[in-house]
């Protein structure tokens, strides 16, 4: 700058910033899951379909700056986040499923061999690591724990239904055969 005067960012700007990190800060206090990635190595066709597929599974991603990620993982209380936060810096939240964005992103970061990579994440409250997000990613889905729940569940009574059944035809049968007799 000319002469050595600091320019100061005007109120505007600063209010802004600020609304930023509070809706920042409102949006990690309502997801269940998160996930942290450095999205450096991706193309455009590549992160629109990675978007895509995020949107669908309820996952929302955006790109954030550091700084303003940086207040708002502190009004949070995710401050060993804050040892992640350089470079480029893409955060996906879920609100619902703990897994679908580890689950998606651990998948692309395999896939794109090294151009994107996970820097970290959280699942209800509790940080992970770049493992801890890998191990998460290997756990089922909310739709899958439903699925094995309901099969679980629907076993018992099939289960009866047979013995229902079984005890049933067997009567039958008796009948069957003492009507065989008294007509001999």
């Amino acid at each position: 700058m000319p002469g050595g005067e600091i320019k100061l960012p005007s109120e505007k700007v600063l209010q802004q910033k600020q609304e930023q990190v509070a809706a920042l800060t409102e949006q990690l206090k309502n997801a269940v899951a998160g996930v942290l990635v450095d999205y450096k190595g991706i193309n455009v066709q590549n992160d629109t379909k990675l978007r895509k597929e995020l949107r669908e599974a309820g996952v929302h991603y955006m790109v954030v700056k550091n700084s303003l990620l940086r207040r708002a993982v502190e009004n949070v209380g995710y401050d060993g986040l804050k040892d992640v936060l350089a470079g480029s810096t893409a955060l996906a939240l879920s609100d619902k499923d703990m897994v679908a964005a580890a689950k998606i992103l651990s998948k692309y970061a395999e896939d794109s061999k090294g151009a994107f990579t996970i820097k970290a994440g959280f699942v209800e409250g509790k940080l992970l690591d770049v493992e801890g997000v890998k191990q998460l990613s290997k756990l089922p889905s909310r739709e899958e724990l439903v699925a094995m729940t309901l099969r679980g569940l629907n076993a018992p009574i099939s289960g009866f239904v047979n013995v229902l059944n079984a005890n049933i035809r067997g009567l039958v049968v008796a009948l069957n055969q003492i009507a065989e007799k008294k007509s001999a």
